[in-house]
């Protein structure tokens, strides 16, 4: 097509990393943690809400939960029904309730209310996958024992070309070996951002989105500078 600009086939994903980071952070701006929480084992909890659930939801629930029982004990303690009762609107409230008192009472006894700090660790407690665990360790810790891989990074990771797997372990381990560790951290919630703002499932908006230039999916007709 005349004036349009072909993007550049950029074959080091190492530096594809790096330019997609640099956009994304000066679009974003700090990358912050969208569940609402003040005491770490509340980020733990609300991530397990989250699941099939939108964060936004989850904020509604949160309130009243954290006030009815402030520490992990009080979990450890609740009777199921009311836990389920509070928890209804995030879907799944039987097993997220079972998970929650399951995680809460392993929390309690085995660690002292005190989240542990390996992935291998957390993974081994009620309602905690790599995705929870990743999410705890970088949110609480700024630890980087691997990358979130939730349906955003999934789908934008695809498009990206970082991956070409379905598969969320594998997923992982393909943006590990090209998105340097220091990123880790931030990467999925930059990703997370942009799959809300303009990388929707349903309808990408690429000729406004910040990446068009760089992205090997974008269907943008980016003009010429030229």
């Amino acid at each position: 097509m005349p004036g349009s600009f072909e993007k550049p086939e950029i074959r080091d994903k190492t530096a594809l990393a790096r330019q997609v980071y640099t956009l994304l952070k000066k679009r974003y701006g700090p990358a912050r943690c969208p569940l609402h929480y003040k005491k770490p084992h509340e980020l733990a909890i609300a991530v397990i809400l989250s699941a099939q659930c939108t964060d936004e939801q989850v904020n509604r629930v949160t309130p009243a939960l954290f006030e009815r029982f402030p520490e992990a004990i009080d979990y450890a303690r609740a009777p199921l029904a009311v836990l389920e009762r509070l928890i209804h609107s995030t879907g799944f409230f039987r097993n997220k309730a079972r998970s929650i008192a399951g995680f809460a009472r392993i929390l309690v006894e085995r660690y002292g209310g005190v989240l542990p700090q390996t992935i291998a660790e957390l993974t081994a407690m009620p309602g905690i996958g790599r995705k929870t665990a990743n999410v705890i360790l970088g949110e609480i810790y700024g630890k980087a024992e691997g990358i979130v891989v939730d349906t955003h990074v999934k789908r934008i990771s695809k498009l990206l070309g970082f991956t070409r797997s379905a598969n969320p372990l594998q997923i992982e381990r393909d943006l590990m070996e090209s998105v340097p560790q220091t990123y880790w951290v931030d990467w999925s919630l930059y990703l997370i951002f942009l799959g809300r703002d303009r990388c929707r499932a349903r309808q990408r908006i690429c000729d406004d989105c910040v990446l068009n230039q760089i992205c090997p999916s974008s269907t943008a007709q980016v003009r010429s500078k030229t």
